[in-house]
């Protein structure tokens, strides 16, 4: 290859990375090593930090799983990090990345979660989402999708973003659930500092098809790797050497809330909005919203869209033959068709 023609192969790759960075706002995100604001939780020799301290690798085998906690206690924030799963026989297993007080709030404790839910060979992996506030665990808060990629094949990095009005999470640059605070909400919006966590554990007895499924240990160890992950919100263990149920409010959180609500990843564009409701449309297959069962009048954070009502039976799960079903045929029909990748954004 000439010169010339390499100088611009490297031009035209910088100009792609430059450009995806903007799209998802990574420029803005800023990866911390693990001792600058991790520390281990459990399972310490399942837990394997990388020589250059960004990346942990987090396994499960037949004695423990693992996990890490933030140093730290977050007055909201700004939680991401590149996530890669197990593949093979995964039925049984939960990789979880959320944020909760049930430590120190152990009775009204807030948390938001993200857990991938393991699945049998060949069969994908699922994902919910769930928020609780002031220990509402009995007014669960849960949405379960699917992913239009194999999270164990590469990175990808998910977020979650809490502010004092609005709640995201985040799949790359897609946002997949938004949650905006109304005052008929009142505790139940999450409220208090928060940490990090991330674990991966034996959930056998429930995680996949309900508990038919359990963890294989002839497939261990099972193993998900964390990198780049960044911690942005008002810390509040700087100003307080211990959280209690009483001295949070103590701490003058303004600057750093104000900063979260201006944020690139606070803020949802009309394409990344389309993008939401595409993501929604194809591959949310279970909504608390739209659980009649559960709720006979949903709960007031819920925003009720015919065209998703229509979809779902009144256990909030989809109805056969869906139209996620459908889409999800044709879009396998038009990927061998196609050689170009598809953009996640656009789904």
């Amino acid at each position: 290859m000439s010169d010339l023609k390499y100088r611009l192969k490297v031009m035209v790759m910088m100009m792609v990375i430059v450009s995806w960075r903007c799209v998802l706002g990574l420029e803005n995100i800023n990866p911390i090593f693990f001792d600058e604001g991790l520390s281990h939780l459990f399972g310490e020799s399942n837990l394997i930090r990388s020589p250059d301290d960004r990346s942990v690798r987090l396994l499960l085998d037949k004695y423990t799983g693992s996990g890490f906690i933030s140093s730290s206690m977050y007055q909201h924030g700004f939680f991401s990090s590149l996530i890669k799963l197990p593949g093979a026989n995964t039925a049984g297993l939960v990789v979880a990345f959320y944020t909760s007080n049930g430590d120190v709030f152990v009775k009204n404790h807030d948390e938001l979660d993200i857990e991938f839910l393991g699945n049998v060979e060949g069969k994908p992996w699922r994902f919910q989402t769930n928020m609780y506030g002031n220990g509402s665990t009995s007014r669960g808060r849960e949405e379960r999708y699917r992913l239009w990629f194999d999270p164990s094949k590469e990175f990808h990095r998910y977020s979650i973003l809490w502010n004092p009005t609005k709640i995201i999470f985040w799949v790359d640059d897609v946002p997949i659930r938004e949650i905006k605070r109304k005052e008929e909400m009142r505790g139940d919006y999450p409220q208090k500092p928060m940490s990090l966590y991330a674990t991966i554990w034996d959930a056998s007895s429930w995680a996949t098809s309900g508990g038919k499924f359990g963890v294989d240990y002839t497939f261990s160890p099972f193993v998900s790797e964390f990198k780049d992950i960044a911690l942005d919100g008002c810390n509040v263990s700087e100003s307080l050497t211990t959280v209690t149920r009483d001295n949070y409010n103590n701490i003058n959180c303004s600057a750093s809330d104000q900063l979260l609500m201006t944020s690139d990843y606070s803020t949802i564009s009309p394409k990344q909005a389309a993008a939401m409701r595409r993501f929604r449309e194809r591959y949310m297959y279970y909504s608390y919203c739209y659980d009649t069962v559960r709720y006979a009048v949903p709960p007031p954070e819920c925003v009720i869209l015919t065209a998703e009502k229509d979809r779902f039976r009144d256990t909030g799960r989809l109805k056969f033959g869906g139209s996620h079903t459908k889409v999800h045929r044709a879009r396998k029909r038009r990927r061998r068709n196609r050689s170009t990748p598809v953009v996640s954004a656009e789904l």
